[in-house]
């Protein structure tokens, strides 16, 4: 047969790829079998070890000929890798020269054994992106971590699943450091349209992939474990492939059949659990421990694949239904209210009728007089009488319970408070005092009374969150790798309709922005080692370009963090303000002066002071003044700090104290657009993300 002209791409050809369980120690013996597997039936493009990689080390490894483990063999490079090997953490912390070795190369450990992020995401050259979320579920850890934990710790929270979402946001690259993620237009289109990943690895299961499952489970105990977190992650990514490690003790080989995204034109789902390669050995067969695969990269070109014919429901999409109760005995007792009435069945609720599921002869409902329906059943209920008037936002047109205000959220994650609200413990508006870091932070007396630990803010609710669908993309200026560059809603600086002739705005656009680190971090003092240098040198290049910028136009910068700490968490972000040049030797006295009325003192040693917050040991405010030197307040506990006191001080510095609550400075949507274009236009010789 003549061979064709067409050469497939290499994004289009179909790539194999091994899969193994938890070597626990055992790397020599892993390579060797990978080796022999490779040798019969490769040629595989690369290892995806799952699971404990490392682990607790058997005494027989410690104790090897030569007088060092498989650690630092590896390590030292004195262990060769048959292929390339992508490495994940399981259920132990890594060992301290694996961290260290990961700080210093981010993330090669020696030719060719590359160590994942804890939540990360990776593109090969073919073009696959696979996403990893190392560690272990614990509910209590999860919900109360304020920051992200390391390879030190065990343990994923909610951090971790947030860091993982908003980097699936990204057009993720093999580049390795100093990536750029493209044009802003493609950050933007990436944001909005999909997060969808190929190969997914996890060390525990996601809670619901046994629903609707036909594939008989190795133990009983399957049935019921996984994390719950990892469902929503599952219906966010919703990979083709999902590899997990921890299924059981000893773990054990589970298949499941494939399901289907019927939103994703049938895309299907497949999720693998595999035994463990190493560990103590175990009566019985050993379990499975390795599964090989080929798998095509996705591309506009692809033609959509058949249905599985052995797919079942979507376990992430639909509920399954509850076992019915058991059923209640016949009764032939005569019912008090509808008579002689069979109860078989179950009960019936105290909505129910007689058996025709009519109201009684007689039976009026008590709102519209109809004898038609029950009142429970009645079309007007949920219309208001004439001229209520609802108590939440005091409009008319709905009911109390029916107010489209009920689940808006404040700035901590909780209820967001009525019009006119002060918070009495920090004297914020944008929260209730239940939901207040400071209130919260004062010592509880005894048990009666004290309130559970507020609910950690989500993606969903982060304000400053990629993944956040509310976020206000069209604000966004500037993405870069590890910061992005937004508008904030209702900026100091007056511009378009609310500029009032005021000459004030000399940076187009207005200038006021915000520098806010991609991954969720409560603040800049509570970034993991491991991965704060990127983000730390990134938020200074960003502040360089902005100095640039309002210097070009007749303009100082002036940067502040309010670096709070609270059960609820936050996203980290710092706030640069323009002020014209004739007001720069002001602005330390205006802090100082204001600070002085409200209890708020600078610390001599600026630096010092930033150094005793590190790892979040303590909250802090921080300016950065035009000449370069820096302003920090360590707060206090049991003493308010009001999140507002920045720009308070600005906005007198400014003269323009109407500008102090921006809610009521917010613009237009097609008036925030203009600026955005203003001041993109502007920033674009000085941005670092170009």
């Amino acid at each position: 047969m003549a061979s064709t002209s067409t050469v497939p791409s290499l994004g289009s050809l179909p790539v194999k790829i091994l899969t193994v369980g938890s070597a626990v120690g055992s790397v020599r013996d892993l390579f060797a079998k990978v080796k022999a597997i490779n040798a019969k039936h490769g040629k595989f493009e690369c290892v995806l070890c799952i699971g404990d990689f490392f682990g607790p080390l058997k005494e027989e490894t410690i104790n090897n000929s030569d007088g060092e483990d498989d650690v630092s063999q590896l390590l030292d490079g004195k262990l060769e890798a048959p292929l390339k090997c992508y490495i994940m953490q399981g259920e132990n912390p890594l060992p301290e020269a694996v961290i260290e070795k990961y700080a210093k190369t981010g993330g090669e450990l020696c030719k060719d054994v590359f160590l994942l992020n804890k939540s990360g995401i990776m593109t090969t050259v073919h073009g696959l992106r696979i996403a990893c979320l190392g560690g272990i579920y614990n509910s209590e850890i999860y919900s109360s971590a304020e920051s992200p934990p390391g390879f030190a710790s065990p343990f994923f929270t909610s951090h971790t699943v947030e860091r993982l979402l908003s980097n699936t946001l990204i057009k993720s690259s093999v580049k390795g450091k100093g990536q750029n993620y493209g044009s802003l237009a493609a950050i933007r289109d990436a944001a909005s349209t999909s997060q969808l990943i190929d190969i997914l690895i996890t060390n525990d299961w996601p809670a619901s992939i046994t629903q609707f499952a036909t594939t008989p489970f190795p133990a009983p105990e399957l049935e019921s474990i996984g994390a719950s977190p990892l469902d929503n992650v599952i219906r966010k990514v919703k990979p083709r492939y999902h590899f997990a490690a921890a299924g059981g003790q000893p773990p054990k080989f589970w298949e499941r059949e494939p399901f289907v995204w019927d939103d994703e034109q049938g895309r299907a789902s497949r999720f693998v659990s595999l035994g463990a390669f190493g560990g103590e050995p175990t009566p019985g067969k050993k379990q499975r421990w390795f599964y090989a695969f080929s798998i095509s990269p996705s591309t506009p070109e692809t033609a959509v694949p058949p249905r599985p014919t052995n797919a079942t429901k979507n376990p992430f999409t639909e509920v399954a239904s509850r076992p019915a109760k058991r059923p209640l005995d016949v009764s032939e007792g005569q019912n008090f209210i509808w008579g002689n009435v069979p109860q078989a069945g179950g009960k019936r609720s105290r909505t129910d009728g007689p058996p025709d599921g009519k109201p009684p002869p007689g039976y009026k409902c008590r709102r519209c007089q109809s004898a038609d329906h029950f009142i429970n059943d009645c079309p007007d209920r949920t219309k208001p009488p004439e001229g209520y008037i609802c108590k939440i936002c005091n409009n008319p047109g709905h009911l109390v319970r029916d107010c489209p205000t009920t689940h808006a959220v404040g700035d901590t994650g909780g209820r967001k408070p009525r019009e006119g609200y002060v918070c009495r413990a920090c004297g914020s508006e944008l929260h209730y005092l239940d939901d207040c870091p400071v209130a919260n932070q004062r010592p509880s007396h005894g048990d009666r009374g004290r309130r559970a630990p507020p609910k950690e803010i989500g993606p969903d609710e982060c304000w400053f969150c990629l993944s956040n669908p509310s976020l206000a993309k069209h604000l966004i200026v500037s993405i870069g790798s590890e910061c992005y560059l937004t508008l904030p809603k209702g900026q100091i600086i007056p511009t378009q309709s609310a500029s009032d002739h005021r000459d004030i705005s000399v940076v187009p656009g207005g200038g006021h922005v915000l520098i806010v680190p991609i991954t969720h971090q409560p603040t800049y003092t509570t970034i993991p080692s491991d991965i704060a240098p990127p983000i730390l040198d990134e938020t200074d290049k960003y502040k360089t370009a902005l100095r640039g910028l309002y210097a070009k136009h007749g303009a100082a910068a002036v940067f502040f963090e309010v670096g709070r700490l609270s059960a609820k968490g936050g996203h980290a972000h710092v706030q640069a303000i323009p002020v014209p040049l004739g007001l720069q030797n002001k602005v330390e006295d205006a802090f100082l002066k204001e600070g002085r009325t409200q209890g708020i003192d600078f610390e001599s040693d600026a630096d010092g002071a930033l150094e005793a917050c590190a790892g979040g040991a303590r909250s802090y405010f921080r300016v950065d003044l035009p000449d370069g030197r820096k302003l920090v307040h360590l707060m206090k506990d049991h003493v308010p700090f009001s999140i507002q006191f920045g720009r308070q001080v600005l906005v007198s510095l400014l003269d323009i104290p109407d500008r102090f609550d921006w809610k009521a400075c917010m613009l237009a949507e097609e008036e925030d657009k203009a600026d955005v274009q203003a001041f993109k236009a502007a920033f674009a010789p000085f941005d670092p993300s170009l």
